[in-house]
């Protein structure tokens, strides 16, 4: 295995990151809502997004506990934070993100395509979304999730929000999987991007509820391209990104549908203002058509990826999604 794809947002190991966090942990996804308008849904009390991060904390320690950096010789240096023990982490010459070892991952779940297509563990395409390639890596995401998380479980509540993080890191392992092929990768970023995705979709479904709608739009579009510009650098996986994207995006039209103000209010307004449907026409509409998109698309991909199909060999300039070379860096496979 020639690289190790140590996230969707973070830095090199030795091989691809995926690059999402950082402005999306910055940014306060709150100006997407339209806080004065408490009668359009009830507030959920939010729980799910620290489950996900209290499981991501234990499977890495759990993952360290494996690595056992102490017990092993590694050419690299002395292991990093020797007072852990068992625990430490690998020389920074190896894994700069204070982690464990490429092989450790693989060994424990990490996304690889020969072992996915060529040895039937298609599971990796679901245990890579749980595992990080350092601390520097897991907080990170965790700091991303926690920002645009617990709002959106707030508003739509634990189901819904877990099916679209689930979905979106399994659809960004998709993408990933069918364009790169000598690296493995691991990290939640296409689900964190899934859950940007469904806050567009959101915003875009529900228009006519929001104040200040292009600030909202415009503030959300500048975060997402600042997240995948990072992602044409070198060691990032833009597929996943976006793979992780497209799915929440979809989902979002399916499982984000306010009722109509007229609806939700129908008891305390005047015969004339009532409405007869819960939600608007175009509202029915694009959830038919992305539930379409969604089936296709799972469908198609999946196929194409178990009969070993290469998309590099259906788009010539896709790779330069994930990453765009210059004088100052070469891009790998």
């Amino acid at each position: 295995m020639s690289n190790l794809d140590i996230e969707r947002a973070g830095r090199p190991m030795n091989g691809k990151i995926h690059g999402a966090q950082a402005a999306a942990a910055a940014a306060d996804p709150s100006p997407f809502y339209d806080e004065s308008d408490s009668s359009v849904g009830r507030e959920w009390t939010a729980w799910i997004v620290q489950v996900f991060v209290a499981a991501n904390v234990l499977i890495f320690v759990v993952v360290m506990f494996i690595n056992n950096c102490p017990g092993h010789y590694n050419p690299y240096g002395s292991c990093v934070a020797k007072f852990l023990h068992r625990i430490s982490f690998q020389p920074l010459r190896q894994n700069p993100l204070l982690g464990p070892s490429s092989s450790t991952l693989e060994k424990l779940g990490a996304l690889v395509w020969d072992k996915v297509v060529n040895q039937h563990e298609g599971w990796r395409l679901i245990t890579c979304i749980w595992l990080h390639a350092g601390v520097i890596h897991l907080l990170a995401n965790m700091l991303s999730l926690v920002f645009i998380g617990i709002r959106l479980e707030q508003q739509f509540g634990f189901v819904r929000i877990s099916i679209i993080y689930l979905l979106s890191g399994f659809g960004g392992s998709i993408l990933s999987s069918l364009f790169i092929r000598n690296s493995i990768s691991v990290g939640a970023s296409g689900a964190l991007f899934g859950l940007l995705g469904a806050i567009l979709s959101e915003l875009i479904t529900n228009w006519t509820i929001y104040s200040n709608k292009a600030a909202s739009l415009l503030t959300l579009l500048l975060i997402l391209a600042i997240n995948l510009a990072v992602g044409i650098l070198p060691h990032v996986d833009n597929f996943a990104h976006i793979g992780g994207f497209v799915t929440g995006f979809l989902l979002g039209f399916v499982l984000l549908l306010r009722p109509q103000f007229g609806w939700v209010e129908r008891h305390n307004l005047p015969a004339e203002s009532l409405v007869k449907s819960k939600h608007k026409a175009y509202q029915y509409v694009l959830c038919v058509i992305a539930l379409l998109l969604l089936i296709s698309g799972f469908t198609v991909s999946l196929v194409m990826l178990f009969r070993g199909v290469n998309g590099n060999d259906h788009c010539k300039w896709c790779h330069y999604i994930s990453c765009v070379p210059t004088s100052k860096w070469s891009c790998g496979n």
